[in-house]
């Protein structure tokens, strides 16, 4: 679909990408307005405006760092969605102290990818180190947190990186967290995948896995492919 949003971003501090944008499009929101959605990690908001366009519900987007919070609180209202989206400035540890337990129907997380270990090159921006690598926040701890949220029957999505595959689905049905479907992203054929797209069902049943078609986001050319295009401006450009 086409959002047609303003999100205020900056290079220096954040700035929202296409595993932001496929996970906006892969996740599955009720369109009714009694739902209860929240975005984890939600940085600039990115991902909480795009759900925003889905769903007649309520958005809550979790950050810890304040200078994205403001950034996602100013394109909430460039964008007149004040009444849609809103933004908590917490850690996602302590969404607890916020959020009832069993309360929400989807939760949505792009999360830091990397762990830290001795070995690790982090960005020396601190800002953009905080969001690409486990600093305040580890795989397990966003499970938990997702699961402590979540329904039962809720559902979860996520974006990661296939090397940690593995790890992510153990990570998940170890907080009752059942993988249903799944996506590998590639950046182009006769590539290795780059990002994986998950969904999961807060004590689902263990049947019924799927692995979906995989996505190629560039042809030859380097132009995006038509399902990516369609993503990212719409019916309008994909036709045009």
């Amino acid at each position: 679909m086409q959002y047609d949003l303003k999100i205020i971003q900056s290079p220096t501090v954040f700035s929202f990408s296409l595993d932001a944008i496929l996970l906006g499009d892969f996740a599955q929101v009720p369109k009714h307005d009694h739902a209860k959605i929240v975005d984890l990690c939600s940085g600039n908001g990115a991902i909480a405006l795009m759900l925003s366009q889905k769903t007649n519900s309520l958005v809550t987007g979790v950050e810890i760092q304040e200078r994205l919070v403001d950034m996602a609180n100013r394109s909430i209202l460039m964008n007149e969605l004040k009444d849609k989206v809103n933004m908590l400035h917490i850690d996602v540890k302590e969404i607890k102290s916020r959020i009832k337990h069993d309360s929400v129907d989807v939760v949505t997380c792009n999360p830091p990818y990397f762990k830290v270990t001795g070995e690790s090159v982090k960005n020396p921006n601190e800002h953009l180190a905080i969001a690409r690598h486990e600093i305040y926040l580890n795989l397990q701890e966003m499970m938990k947190a997702t699961s402590f949220l979540l329904k039962t029957k809720g559902k979860a999505y996520f974006v990661h990186r296939p090397e940690r595959f593995l790890e992510i689905l153990d990570t998940m049905r170890a907080v009752n967290l059942i993988p249903k479907r799944v996506r590998f992203v590639y950046p182009k054929e006769h590539k290795e995948a780059n990002m994986i797209l998950i969904e999961g069902i807060k004590n689902g049943k263990e049947t019924g896995f799927t692995v979906l078609p995989p996505l190629f986001v560039f042809d030859q050319k380097d132009e995006y492919l038509p399902e990516v295009r369609r993503m990212i401006y719409g019916k309008e450009r994909e036709e045009g």
